[in-house]
């Protein structure tokens, strides 16, 4: 089974994207979980379906492909989380505004692409649900970087955004650059959800920032255990999907989004087992 994915090389750069992916959404995904941010995931991905079919249909107009659909969509995603740093600045009192009024626009936007591109085509639906056979040499060197930036900012800013996540209002008090360092986040937010579409698929891509971290927060006991947990998840949902979407020739962002959801329903299961098995030792423990 791995060595058919070991054997060709487009199947290898799936499998080395989807490990990096299933690295980074869930690690940045903790973040925004507990910053309660978690449908700005779904706000920049429906900004980065905008720029993708802008991308395609700017390829089917010209006769030479002008911007691919893959940095057209990197493009927008990135514009999109700054248009919501400022609309959170002008509406500072109602800043939660921002995510749909940048959703509702990434909406609209991919309805009047695609409708100019005389609608769906092959292209857009690997984009929308991700593939196995979409992912280039080029796409795995650009998801590449964009990993080892999102892993060096975690690293260098982690106790920085790990006290904005918890207490915004001190970092702000204790001289803390909070708005820089939410800009940074968001920008990191954007390269990781137009890094994961060419896997998990524009219209899941939330889940896998949200649904391995969700399933984490049940087990773990404390943040760092919920960053291993998150990874651990996030892992074994993408190699389960991959697998699957290869094998049942399925879309694998909706089979890593279904193993995601299992995942989070064993961690309910485990959590309800684990108190069973707490309040026995202190019953006992009461008896004796």
């Amino acid at each position: 089974m791995i060595a058919d994915f070991l054997q060709f090389e487009f199947l290898r750069n799936t499998l080395y994207t989807g490990l990096l992916i299933g690295l980074i959404a869930p690690l940045l995904g903790c973040f925004i979980v507990v910053r309660r941010l978690s449908l700005i995931a779904d706000a920049l991905s429906h900004v980065t379906l905008a720029g993708i079919a802008f991308g395609l249909l700017l390829e089917k107009k010209m006769a030479t492909p002008v911007l691919s659909p893959f940095y057209a969509g990197l493009g927008f995603s990135v514009l999109a989380s700054l248009l919501i740093e400022k609309l959170r600045n002008m509406f500072r009192n109602f800043e939660e505004i921002a995510i749909p009024i940048i959703l509702s626009g990434g909406v609209g936007l991919s309805v009047i692409f695609i409708s100019l591109a005389n609608g769906f085509t092959t292209d857009l639906f690997s984009y929308l649900f991700g593939s196995v056979s979409a992912v280039s040499s080029e796409d795995l060197r650009v998801i590449l970087v964009i990993s080892v930036i999102v892993l060096l900012v975690i690293g260098i800013l982690y106790k920085q955004l790990l006290v904005l996540s918890f207490d915004e209002e001190h970092a702000r008090v204790s001289g803390l650059h909070a708005r820089v360092i939410h800009f940074i986040f968001m920008l990191l937010t954007a390269l990781v959800i137009a890094a994961s579409i060419r896997i998990v698929g524009v219209l899941l891509v939330s889940a896998m920032m949200t649904i391995p971290v969700a399933a984490a927060i049940r087990l773990a006991k404390g943040f760092k255990q919920t960053i291993i947990l998150s990874i651990l998840f996030g892992e074994t949902s993408v190699i389960a999907g991959l697998f699957s979407g290869y094998y049942f020739e399925i879309p694998p962002g909706g089979t890593i989004v279904v193993v995601s959801i299992l995942i989070l329903l064993f961690s309910f299961l485990a959590q309800k087992i684990m108190l069973i098995t707490k309040r026995n030792r202190a019953f006992q423990k009461g008896v004796s």
